[in-house]
């Protein structure tokens, strides 16, 4: 705005609006941490379909199998997610050294007569970026006869990676043109081992074709709790999703592969994941039980053996059956990534404040354990939120609740409705960091979030017949003393009422006896 007006003219100027609309938050956005058989190590990718999930971490060496990988259950909770309603995500895939370092990035180059056995194996060397492949042809009119006696084949090999490309002609499997020593010593971008040694020299030809690397799943057995963790410094594993701020779900569906004769290990990756989202308060986590557990088993696996305690965290049990694109036969995956994509779906079709339950959990043909209902009861006491096959209902989720003690935060769609208010509150007012600490600021401020919490009671967010039952907001020269604004601080108190779950239905029902007198005809003869 000029300070002065000295040219005659027209001037117009833009003012600012009084009201300053703050914009809900989204709280639909998963998370997952697990393993997968290619893609980009402890990098968190963000997807938002599963075509895209299959693209960047199928398997390069064998790309039928897709993202799925034996023994893992990554590939399963995205598609899960997806197929249940969810629209977003983001996935990192854990798999780094003892040293926190990334694993080797390698192609298996199988033997001709066999591709079964591995004869030579190329590996990345490091610092080489880009997707590497190597390209094995042979040579035309190698292997032919040389004086009665079948001549050796030759071979070329294209090395790609990036933009960067290199070629070698006349390679042998020995001598002095021998393919291995030929290749490592002039090549800058990749070094080839010999795995296949031990085998006849007749069987140590490689297999002609196309093998892009890729870094390795690392083994079950070597796994633990802090592959799942990771640090949040490096962005490795689960501390990657802390400069994530849209996160709103965490699942960690391939914990369970710590379970190697105890769970000690897989308590302390949920126990890191619970953490986790209790020191950034924005966000929770959807937990896994062991797999293969009755009724009895998972209450005393909860009570006694786990024992969580937070506010930031849900328990679903039992498992899921899906069908396995690896065997085509039913396998059992843990459930919290069908679960996540429910709250997804529960989020946009009814809001947050709708608790997550009664809703049909979408790709599962069955259960690990049919529940009834007298079961359930003692499970749904300690926060167990139990799936449950009704009949000509489908498999529906019949449990909404946390698994914190404290009555205030007994249930999901609560703690997250404060999430969503919290972070809405916290993203849309940073207009006023700065701002002249007066009435006009507490004014503004007032108005922004009465209109912003005047909506959600409209959409049935908030208990209350009218505004004024349903939330307050202050912002006054009360909770702004002079010592506050001297501190540059200005406080703006909020209250809000959410609407709780109907978790019990109750009809009272009696006999009703019509209100006569039952004294028969009146006005009879005397």
């Amino acid at each position: 705005m000029p300070t002065s007006y000295l040219t005659p003219g027209v001037y117009v100027e833009e003012i600012p609006a009084a009201q300053k609309p703050l914009e809900g938050v989204s709280t639909s956005v998963a998370a997952f941490v697990g393993l997968a058989p290619g893609g980009p190590v402890n990098t968190p990718m963000r997807i938002a379909n599963w075509s895209q999930f299959a693209r960047i971490f199928g398997d390069p060496s064998n790309p039928d199998a897709g993202p799925f990988m034996q023994d893992a259950y990554l590939a399963h909770s995205v598609y899960g997610f997806f197929q249940n309603g969810g629209t977003l995500c983001w996935v990192i895939r854990i798999g780094a050294d003892a040293n926190g370092d990334a694993p080797q990035i390698v192609a298996a180059l199988p033997a001709a007569g066999d591709t079964d056995v591995e004869t030579l194996r190329a590996v990345a060397l490091p610092g080489v970026e880009g997707p590497v492949s190597v390209e094995v042809v042979e040579e035309e009119g190698s292997g032919g006869d040389e004086g009665g006696k079948p001549a050796d084949k030759t071979y070329r090999i294209v090395i790609q990676a990036g933009d960067q490309k290199e070629e070698y002609d006349g390679l042998s499997m020995k001598g002095r043109s021998n393919l291995r020593t030929k290749v490592n010593a002039a090549s800058k971008l990749i070094k080839i081992e010999e795995t296949g040694a031990s085998l006849p020299e007749a069987q140590r030809a490689p297999k002609p074709g196309k093998y892009v690397l890729a870094a390795q799943a690392p083994a079950r057995q070597d796994l633990s709790s802090g592959d799942f963790e990771g640090d949040p410094a490096r962005r490795q594993g689960m501390g990657g999703l802390v400069a994530i701020d849209e996160v709103s779900i965490v699942c960690m569906p391939d914990a369970v592969t710590l379970l190697n004769g105890d769970d000690v290990m897989f308590r302390d990756a949920q126990g890191k994941m619970i953490a986790h989202c209790e020191s950034l308060g924005d966000r929770m986590c959807i937990l896994d039980t062991p797999p293969d557990l009755i009724p009895q088993d998972v209450l005393e696996w909860r009570k006694d053996t786990a024992g969580y305690d937070s506010k930031m965290a849900a328990l679903y049990w039992p498992w899921l059956e899906v069908i396995d694109p690896l065997s085509k036969r039913p396998i059992m995956v843990p459930p919290s990534g069908h679960v996540a994509g429910l709250w997804a779906r529960t989020d946009d079709q009814r809001g947050v404040h709708k608790a997550p339950a009664n809703e049909v959990v979408m790709g599962a043909t069955s259960l690990g354990f049919q529940l009834t209902s007298v079961e359930q009861g003692e499970l749904n006491r300690l926060g167990i939120n139990c799936i449950r096959a009704f009949s000509g209902r489908g498999i529906r989720v019949w449990g909404a609740r946390t698994l914190s003690s404290d009555p205030e935060w007994r249930y999901i769609n609560v703690r997250r409705l404060f999430n969503f208010v919290s972070q809405t509150l916290m993203e849309g007012t940073q207009w006023s960091v700065f701002e002249p600490n007066d009435e006009r600021l507490w004014l503004k401020l007032r108005a922004s979030v009465s209109n912003f919490l005047t909506n959600l009671w409209r959409g049935g967010a908030l208990f209350g017949t009218s505004p004024e039952q349903a939330f307050f907001v202050k912002c006054d020269a009360e909770t702004n003393p002079p010592e506050v604004i001297e501190a540059g601080q200005v406080v703006c108190e909020v209250g809000i009422s959410p609407v709780k779950p109907a978790e019990f239905v109750i009809f009272r029902l009696s006999q009703y006896i019509d209100g006569g007198d039952g004294g028969g005809d009146e006005g009879g003869d005397e």
